[in-house]
């Protein structure tokens, strides 16, 4: 066998791997979306649960969700962008550098369920923010950082060197280049960073589980303030999202549309999630262009 025709048959079996991926995905988003959205209707997504009667909505799971993710990306994008800023081009070469990325690494690769005992022990009883969104939103900060910071300095450490002598060169402070050249370059790659780590932490359930609690209260959307119990923006009441709310359905099982309330659940988040990375990747490529003056 030659050269070129082992070449063609390598290119055959990755495309059959890759094919293979892409059906296995297609049939698991398809068996969800098929079981799930002939139970979803604009009743089920506007509102409150009933406990032990049949027919309620998901309203504020739905809104735990989104308001733990963007607390939770508030809290961990700025820092993680820092830590790559610095590692990228500030941190000299040293063991102590190269110990710290082993150290993201290993943090990376830990299951959810010890990050989530980890925030326990210190949110919820060493600081005592009890069971809460704030508890929650750290806990997936730290949870979030490692996965960002990394993906965040590989972005800009393949930015070509010539693009940051050319900076230079111009008279620009190192840190000018950065801000200016070398970010602005390395957005798209931010961007899917942060639509990764976006996806876990919308569909995260173990962590949450010690930390936001395993209860939805009932909201007050007319009720805007932030130290109200029922209010929305109360950072310190307990939130279910719509992953734990599908763990909770299914091993309690109290209402009698369970099945379908947790199938329904499963499609919703489904949808929001593939919204959000689509719509997230066009606003990566909306702001690069902007920033970037690319065509």
């Amino acid at each position: 066998m030659n050269a070129q025709t082992k070449d063609k048959v390598a290119t055959v079996i990755l495309y059959i791997i890759a094919g293979m991926i892409c059906i296995l995905l297609a049939c698991l988003v398809g068996y969800v979306l098929i079981n799930g959205l002939g139970h979803v209707s604009w009743h089920f997504l506007s509102t409150n649960p009933e406990s032990i009667k049949a027919g309620g909505g998901i309203l504020p799971e739905l809104w735990n969700s989104f308001y733990l993710l963007i607390l939770t990306l508030l809290m961990s994008t700025p820092i993680s962008l820092g830590a790559a800023i610095y590692l990228s081009e500030y941190a000299p070469k040293n063991k102590l550098t190269e110990f710290v990325r082993t150290s993201i690494d290993v943090l990376s690769s830990l299951p959810s369920i010890v990050v989530g005992l980890f925030g326990m022990m210190l949110f919820v009883i060493a600081f005592k923010f009890k069971y809460s969104i704030l508890s929650g939103a750290l806990t997936l900060s730290i949870f979030n950082l490692p996965i960002l910071v990394r993906v965040m300095e590989q972005s800009l450490r393949h930015i070509s060197h010539d693009q940051r002598q050319a900076g230079l060169g111009l008279g620009l402070t190192k840190w000018e280049t950065t801000l200016y050249i070398i970010v602005p370059a390395a957005l798209p790659g931010i961007i899917t960073g942060i639509i990764l780590s976006a996806g876990r932490i919308f569909g995260e359930a173990a962590a949450l589980l010690f930390t936001a609690g395993q209860s939805a209260p009932a909201l007050d959307f007319t009720n805007w303030n932030p130290m109200s119990p029922r209010s929305p923006l109360n950072i310190f009441r307990q939130a279910e999202t719509l992953a734990v709310h599908i763990w909770k359905v299914n091993s309690e099982a109290i209402v009698p549309d369970a099945q379908a309330v947790s199938n329904g659940t499963a499609a919703v988040l489904i949808i929001f999630i593939l919204l959000f990375n689509f719509g997230a990747r066009q606003l990566g490529l909306w702001l690069y262009k902007k920033m970037t003056s690319a065509k």
